[in-house]
């Protein structure tokens, strides 16, 4: 299989754990990603705030781009995912041609039939025991007229993978609230309150590490943990994986120990004492 690949600006910096989880977990399981030629900044999270038609143009472009590979276009980045999804669903957009291509993230990706089959047969570490609550965020899912979402309240996606790798899935109810994303920039306060009753109702239903697959909320949730502790009676300390990254794990992938070491929570205490790893 081969795909276009916009890895965004944050998989090349911040986040790129992120980029080299996808990467080795795509190679494992036989998809060629094309990285798109000459992409750039799709404006998240600021430009459409600030300037719309900047906002439209600078994802228009990559879409023009992808639209010469005529692949379909995984893009990781829920921030990045929303633009673009939102740029191709516009209102006066033209309706979808034969040799259209769609725009994927990750969950989507990995949810294809052929790819779940693929992941099953080549498991080697299943994650069995480890409690983990899935977190989707707000952009992976909504708006539901531009992500295509059918259960943007309670999706199934990313616990499904959790599933198939043997990883204990924890029911909660906080899977799509809103992290505070880039505000954590302008309006910490506002995204600490959020981040804390993430937190709460992620201690509470039992987890003992979360699944993102979105860089602002990795950043959000990761490394404010120690901050937003101070003056409340919990000790937080659970690990946040990208969802590739626990996927990397179950398929053995030798390279996954190096991309926790940019992680502000360390994951291996708890994934020794489930005899994970």
């Amino acid at each position: 299989m081969r795909i276009s690949y916009y890895p965004g600006c944050s998989l090349q910096g911040t986040a790129i754990e992120y980029d080299q989880s996808i990467k080795a977990v795509a190679k494992k399981l036989g998809i060629e990603l094309v990285e798109l030629p000459d992409w750039n900044c799709c404006g998240a999270s600021s430009a459409h705030a600030l300037d719309f038609t900047l906002a439209k143009n600078l994802a228009a472009r990559n879409l023009a781009l992808a639209q010469e590979q005529k692949l379909d276009l995984l893009v990781p980045c829920a921030a990045c995912y929303s633009r673009l999804r939102a740029a191709k669903e516009e209102e006066g957009a033209p309706p979808p041609t034969k040799d259209d291509f769609q725009i994927l993230n990750i969950l989507e990706l990995f949810n294809r039939e052929e790819i779940i089959k693929k992941i099953a047969s080549l498991i080697k570490n299943p994650l069995q025991g480890l409690k983990v609550v899935p977190y989707y965020g707000c952009l992976l899912v909504r708006p539901p007229r531009f992500t295509g979402a059918k259960n943007f309240e309670n999706p199934k996606e990313m616990d499904n993978l959790l599933k198939l790798i043997g990883a204990e899935v924890v029911p909660w109810s906080y899977k799509t609230d809103c992290c505070g994303g880039s505000l954590i920039l302008t309006q910490k306060d506002m995204v600490f309150r959020l981040v804390k009753k993430i937190f709460a109702q992620a201690l509470a239903a039992g987890a003992e590490a979360m699944a993102v697959a979105c860089p602002l909320c990795h950043s959000n949730l990761d490394t404010r943990q120690k901050e937003i502790a101070q003056g409340v009676d919990a000790a937080y300390e659970i690990p946040i994986f990208y969802i590739s990254e626990l996927i990397g794990l179950a398929l053995g992938d030798n390279d996954s120990r190096r991309w926790w070491k940019k992680h502000f929570i360390s994951p291996v205490k708890i994934l020794e004492k489930r005899a994970v790893i």
